[in-house]
């Protein structure tokens, strides 16, 4: 069974705020540490969120508070789903077993939430530049007095930001804490983490006392006296520092030790026995559909390869990397250098699919412009997680990229309604050569059978008709479609009979197929899992004005504003695009 509420801890019910830990001694302080733990695991086993993270850095996190002063100085997570810890320690543990749900508390560090959090990070390698901007304003203003201290992982640093922020350092007052566990989501790739490894044994200069950064460390993570007493030295030293702290991800929990990527973030899971929850699945998500769909490509064609930023098992490319070793490449969490890395491989003749998540594909938009649509070169953009994500929240809802990548010359943006449609997409992508082609999906299950029907090939930008009907026509894009239909279902049954447009690509548009929609009926209703401001609702209203058509036009997607955590449900409702939204406009229009 799984626990329902937090078992209820002598030490932890006292604390409010980090200052109600500054007089404990090393033993309670170990045992807060424990406490802290358990909590985790109870309401996480529960509530999902980020587990492994937050379990690696209790003992780091009491020894930060014990010895710093938020919020008057300054603390910066990197990721921020490591930062539980500090959520608890900072007055949220009443409220921790709303975690990531509708109202409830985020799971990134969130400055509306808590004056605790200085900034938001829900995106890697961005602590350092931050930390220093506020210790730069800091020494401005004349506050010699305040700690800047930023957490960052070793995953994190295989960002290039992280580095320019090193280089940009100079003799700031900032603390950087290098939390070193080896991992990010999977094993980290690449020749940092493998120098990480390497340094306690060598001599000389290290490459951070070389960016003129004073090193300390490697020191043990989870040894709360040690740690203290490293950051009450370094706190005392001038100038930019750097503590290396080795831990291990999903310390405390031995099936999250020992299977680290899988409780990086594990869902519903048992409490004692480490048993993840998992539900009946009818159907195979998106991402395991194009996982499987890539593989069958690549062995008809040997110029297939995969690129990806530290996603191998969230995109679902396990058994693309079991079957062509040679052929996928994990750039470590580096969006910008794998946009570009692909492109390369693209100049050079092979066909590199580049599959992020949406959310992190902004991250690298000036090279989608400069590096691969300049060039008209054939990349093809997985985008992975697209629409509302759900419980991540603001950093990560995947609704932007429709509206970015349509303004783009020379990229098609298509986005399949269902399986076998994303299927035949990558099998066009596969074969286009005119220049980048992207394909968003959601991280849905989705709705198809059978869905590995032979590839068949589909027209860049044509769409398809899917119902005939009376009055009102659903042009829809993507999961809009799906919402629509069962709208429609629900309507069919009260002899309401609305047509039904699936658009297929944002780019280039389907013309003829809107020039049938607003000649046949009287009004349009367009449907996306995207911001509506630069995406179909838009395209769809230029397309009336530009025709002439007078066709009355209603818009539904994602508003003008950053739409928050909870079920992904209660957030197509809330965003007015929910298939009992859509049924309730074209009710009052019918």
């Amino acid at each position: 069974m799984l626990n329902q509420k937090p078992i209820p801890s002598r030490l932890l019910d006292s604390i409010q705020s980090p200052a109600d830990i500054k007089g404990f001694s090393n033993s309670m302080l170990i045992q807060l540490a424990d406490e802290i733990r358990s909590f985790i695991l109870d309401v996480v086993s529960v509530h999902p969120g980020h587990l492994g993270a937050s379990l690696g850095v209790v003992e780091l996190t009491i020894a930060l508070h014990y010895v710093f002063n938020t919020p008057y100085d300054n603390l910066v997570w990197d990721v921020g789903h490591q930062a539980y810890s500090h959520k608890i320690l900072t007055g949220r543990k009443v409220q921790f077993n709303t975690l990531r749900q509708w109202n409830g508390i985020s799971g990134f560090p969130n400055p509306e939430e808590s004056q605790h959090d200085t900034f938001a990070t829900g995106h890697a390698s961005t602590s350092v530049s931050a930390i220093l901007g506020m210790a730069k304003a800091a020494a401005i203003n004349g506050d010699k007095n305040k700690n800047h201290i930023a957490v960052i992982g070793d995953g994190g640093l295989t960002g290039g930001m992280a580095f320019e922020a090193f280089n940009n350092v100079g003799n700031a007052n900032v603390i950087i804490i290098l939390n070193d566990n080896g991992i990010a989501i999977d094993k980290n790739t690449g020749t940092i983490g493998e120098y990480l490894k390497k340094m306690p044994l060598q001599k000389g200069v290290n490459l951070f006392e070389a960016m003129g950064i004073s090193y300390f460390g490697p020191v043990d993570g989870h040894n709360i006296p040690v740690l203290i007493e490293q950051l009450e030295k370094i706190k005392r030293i001038k100038g930019p520092k750097l503590l290396h702290v080795t831990t291990t991800k999903g310390k405390g929990f031995k099936q999250a030790e020992q299977n680290q990527t899988t409780f990086h973030a594990p869902g519903q899971f048992d409490r004692n026995t480490g048993e993840i929850v998992t539900g009946k699945k009818k159907f195979k998500t998106y991402p395991e559909v194009f996982g499987k769909s890539l593989c069958q490509l690549a062995k008809k064609d040997n110029n297939i390869v995969a690129v990806t930023p530290a996603m191998v098992t969230g995109s679902s490319l396990q058994e693309f990397q079991k079957s062509f070793p040679d052929r996928i490449f994990d750039v470590g969490i580096a969006e910008q250098h794998a946009v570009t890395f692909s492109a390369g491989l693209a100049a050079a003749g092979l066909k590199p699919f580049c599959v992020v998540y949406s959310t992190f594909l902004q991250r690298a938009y000036d090279q989608i412009i400069h590096d691969v649509a300049l060039q008209k070169l054939p990349v093809v953009f997985a985008i992975d997680r697209a629409g509302l994500v759900g419980e991540d929240g603001a950093t990560h809802q995947g609704v932007f990229d429709m509206a970015f990548l349509r303004s783009i010359p020379n990229m098609v943006v298509s986005v399949p309604m269902d399986e076998q449609d994303l299927r035949n997409l990558m099998f066009a992508a596969s074969k286009y050569t005119k220049g980048p082609f992207s394909i968003r999906y959601s991280k849905n299950t989705g709705t198809v059978k059978n869905q590995r029907q032979p590839f068949k090939a589909v027209k860049v930008g044509k769409g398809r008709k899917l119902k005939t009907g009376k009055k009102v026509a659903l042009v829809t894009l993507g999961y809009g479609g799906i919402l629509a239909e069962k709208a429609i279902q629900k309507l069919e049954k009260e002899r309401m009979f609305p047509a039904h447009f699936d658009m297929r690509f944002l780019k280039p548009l389907d013309t003829d197929l809107l020039k049938e929609a607003f000649s046949e009926y009287e009004h349009i209703i367009t449907v996306e899992d995207g911001v509506v401001k630069g995406g179909l609702g838009e395209a769809v209203l230029a397309f009336k004005e530009e025709h002439r058509f007078l066709n009355p036009v209603i818009t539904l997607g994602v508003p003008d504003k950053f739409i928050q955590h909870g079920s992904r449900q209660k957030l197509f409702e809330i965003c007015g695009y929910g298939s009992d939204s859509i049924y309730r406009t074209i009710k009052s229009l019918i």
